[in-house]
């Protein structure tokens, strides 16, 4: 699992939950994880044509805490969790000034943050929340978004993939539109599966570079899922 973290796989497969739960986007090649502390983040993730670094507004993003020259950021995220909102009105935009909510420099977008994500303490609430209320912290709505094994080195027919955290691939989020067709490989079907072909690094995997075992339940699952969305 902290290699998963490392390669980028973990914050992918989160981003991906988020997004299938709340119809947020996601980017079109990939997280870009744009470094910048807790102060910067309202500046980051706004989109592209208001200086920011998104595509389109209402989309997922991870923030890196160390800098592109590996430096660590002061007052970084690291361990915690945000959301940027935007003031859709004057009065929600006045409440930010009151309140001296740190905004961007036009003061309609504000980073609401926690430093510290307890998820040692969090995740028995939700399992409390479903076995004695019945209560999902949170479903998926819609595949909007995807995980696909992606090559972390030339690979050549023959091996054998190891999944998530493994030293064959790592899991990139696309768009579910994208990854249906290009007929991707997701990152969770992408363990003990032999390769067929060869697939240079970097590139994200698809159906036909690989040996499945098509009897499997997950298996069929998956396609089933493919099958019933018509992007």
């Amino acid at each position: 699992m902290f290699n998963s973290f490392l390669d980028g796989s973990k914050p992918s497969i989160e981003s991906t939950a988020v997004s299938n739960a709340t119809g947020l986007g996601v980017p079109s090649n990939g997280l870009l994880y744009p470094p910048a502390s807790v102060e910067d983040i309202p500046y980051v993730t706004r989109p592209i044509s208001e200086g920011g670094v998104l595509e389109r507004k209402g989309m997922v993003e991870v923030i890196s805490s160390l800098e592109t020259d590996g430096r660590q950021i002061p007052y970084d995220i690291r361990m915690g969790v945000w959301v940027t909102v935007e003031a859709e009105t004057d009065y929600i935009k006045n409440c930010f000034e009151e309140y001296n909510a740190h905004t961007d420099p036009s003061g309609r977008y504000f980073t609401l943050y926690k430093r510290w994500h307890l998820i040692g303490l969090e995740v028995g609430v939700s399992v409390a929340s479903v076995a004695l209320r019945n209560e999902p912290t949170g479903v998926a709505t819609d595949w909007n978004a995807d995980v696909v094994a992606t090559a972390k080195r030339d690979l050549k027919p023959g091996e054998l993939l190891d999944g998530e955290g493994g030293y064959t691939v790592w899991g990139k989020l696309l768009p579910a539109s994208t990854s249906k067709k290009m007929g991707c490989l997701p990152l969770g079907l992408a363990h003990g599966v032999k390769l067929v072909r060869p697939v240079a690094k970097g590139q994200s995997l698809s159906w036909d570079d690989v040996e499945m075992d098509t009897t499997t339940h997950a298996y069929k699952i998956r396609r089933e899922m493919e099958t019933g969305y018509n992007f």
